[in-house]
């Protein structure tokens, strides 16, 4: 039986490449987007949830509180951009534009040149589920270090596996 099955911990794949979390601290592709959280450049206080969808390339950036960014139009904005190339830093531009559905993934290098292949239009997105995974994760910062197990934490993700 492989070790994944019999224990609650798995291995994360560490980053492809050291990410710039001030610029972008949250990323995931999960429910069909690549999605997250993205500062601003102009207000510290303010930030953007950004997030492409596989099925279609639509495309959304608003602010956490629903305001819509200034700068998207009819093509995408400086915050989908960063956060296309923060996602390549953490998983690879070939699992990036494979995860979009962007063929051939394996000759895409840069979070340009999966930019420059989407060709989706401006979408409604649901940044208030995105913001709050974000925050939760924060969460999960605040705590305090300790050695015993912390039950909303048992399904986390751990890079120690222990028996090998």
């Amino acid at each position: 039986m492989p070790n994944w099955e019999v224990s609650s911990v798995v291995a994360v794949i560490p980053p492809v490449h050291p990410r710039k979390l001030a610029k972008v601290p949250f990323v995931e592709m999960s429910e069909g987007k690549l999605q997250g959280v993205v500062s601003s450049g102009s207000d510290i206080e303010r930030v953007y949830v950004s997030a492409i969808a596989a099925d279609g390339h639509g495309f959304s950036c608003s602010t956490n509180n629903n305001r819509p960014c200034g700068g998207l139009s009819t093509w995408p904005c400086k915050h989908l951009h960063t956060l296309v190339d923060e996602a390549v830093l953490q998983y690879g531009a070939e699992r990036v534009a494979r995860f979009l559905r962007i063929e051939p993934a394996d000759t895409l290098r840069t979070g340009d040149d999966i930019m420059g292949r989407l060709d989706g239009s401006v979408v409604k997105g649901g940044s208030a589920t995105v913001f709050s995974r974000f925050l939760r994760h924060l969460a999960y910062l605040e705590l305090a270090p300790c050695e015993e197990p912390i039950a909303e934490l048992h399904w986390f993700p751990s890079t120690h596996s222990e028996g090998r």
